[in-house]
């Protein structure tokens, strides 16, 4: 991480975004699969501030604003509560320069307007050994409680599909529904804290929510119409909930549970009807800017933003000429600013996103988009929410579509390549690559 990019993710940390954003893929379960996270209070490394497990942005953006702490790929954590206790002790016995890289924001401004930022990763020999001790201790845990579960013969439990009653080890009732009603979520062998794994889907069926789609139905007859008719009969590949239920999240940290779904269970397997393999993927919804509706393709959802919110995107379009990078800044920018409970037509800030949309409807701000300048800006071209369906949705207006004339347009010069080897010598990349040569 460059001194320079840091300065800019740092200089408005009061109105910082700390993490990817994603539209929710679950409206009901997350919460009860967190429950146990709730309950864990996490201490800041410097204060007596506590933070829920669950609530890890609450805790970070302390540590930004308060303490102008940074730390680094907080995901790769193995168990952060044992991480934070660890360096809230080592900061009490050294100063925090000691392990920190230091992080001037501002560092060509004047001095009254520069501050210091503390940046703790696994840079420092002594965190990297911190992580992956964690990362050790937590797997053998892991190991531990799957091999009392695999050896276990006590396991009693019902069929959620066909209210047949299993004893003795998990792996009957597992084997049952993979055989009987064509729904797999992996082998045995892979699977960890079971009994848990069950007690949600079953919370899912018990709210008339499909595994797949997780839509929701009313009642469990249309419920199982639709698992068949759609072949949804399998869990939800984006749910990340489910990556604590498989031991390969815990082997490699970055592996997803989805790649054990994908090992061969053909042996557990009578009837070639019930391969998964022909499955299509469930198409991805654009999400409305203002409200939570979702639409499956772009006239529609434009349709509910112009009937529901007043808002026009075609129009906005013609009469300001946006091209398509202009359109995606402009949808990264609404969304941005309605996430931080802020109107873009006045620039009023709000409790909840809600009471926003209610005052830009009565105040008629909706259409009121500030001056180009002030959203047209490299930052908006990345996503407020990662997995913002709405940007792929968009096209390139009707003049450039058209083959319009491009004279207006920045030109484009070509690159002087007439002494390609001394660029080639002198390239940062041949550095860079010489320097990992050495070090390694």
């Amino acid at each position: 991480m460059s001194v320079t990019s840091t300065e800019g993710l740092l200089a408005g940390c009061k109105d910082c975004i700390l993490e990817p954003l994603c539209f929710p893929e679950q409206l009901s379960d997350s919460v009860s699969l967190a429950s146990s996270d709730d309950c864990c209070l996490v201490s800041c490394v410097f204060c007596s501030h506590l933070a829920p497990l669950s609530d890890k942005d609450q805790l970070l953006k302390h540590l930004v604003l308060d303490h102008k702490l940074v730390i680094a790929d907080i995901k790769l954590i193995a168990d952060f509560p044992k991480y934070m206790l660890y360096w809230k002790k080592r900061f009490t016995e050294q100063p925090i320069t000691d392990f920190c890289s230091v992080i001037k924001t501002n560092s060509e401004g004047p001095a009254e307007l520069q501050e210091n930022y503390f940046l703790l990763c696994d840079v420092l020999p002594e965190d990297r050994i911190l992580r992956e001790q964690l990362q050790q201790k937590r797997l053998e845990e892991v190991l531990e409680q799957q091999q009392k579960e695999r050896n276990d013969t006590s396991f009693q439990r019902t069929c959620m599909f066909c209210n047949e009653d299993f004893t003795g080890n998990r792996s009957v009732l597992l084997n049952h529904m993979a055989r009987e009603h064509s729904f797999s979520i992996g082998l045995p062998d892979n699977i960890v804290y079971c009994t848990e794994f069950l007690d949600a889907l079953e919370r899912k069926l018990d709210n008339m929510q499909c595994f797949y789609c997780e839509k929701i139905f009313r009642d469990k007859t249309t419920l199982k119409d639709h698992m068949r008719k759609k072949q949804h009969r399998r869990i939800n590949a984006n749910n990340h909930d489910y990556d604590r239920f498989y031991v390969i999240n815990y082997l490699e940290l970055g592996k997803t549970w989805e790649e054990v779904l994908s090992e061969d269970d053909r042996e557990l397997l009578k009837d070639d009807d019930d391969d998964w393999s022909d499955w299509q993927a469930h198409p991805v919804c654009a999400v409305c800017l203002f409200c939570e509706q979702q639409e499956e393709n772009m006239e529609k959802i434009c349709t509910h933003m112009q009937e529901a919110h007043k808002f026009d995107l075609h129009k906005l379009k013609t009469e300001l000429n946006l091209k398509f990078y202009q359109q995606v800044k402009l949808v990264n920018y609404i969304r941005r600013e309605l996430h931080q409970c802020r109107c873009y037509g006045c620039q009023k800030k709000l409790e909840t996103k809600e009471e926003v949309v209610q005052h830009m409807m009565e105040a008629g701000h909706v259409m009121q988009i500030p001056e180009i300048s002030h959203w047209d800006q490299p930052q908006y071209y990345f996503p407020t929410y990662e997995n913002d369906a709405l940007l792929t949705a968009l096209s390139d207006s009707e003049s450039e579509s058209e083959g319009a004339d491009h004279s207006s347009d920045v030109p484009v010069f070509p690159e002087d390549i007439s002494n390609l080897k001394a660029i080639k010598q002198n390239s940062v990349l041949n550095k860079l690559l010489k320097d990992r040569g050495s070090s390694s």
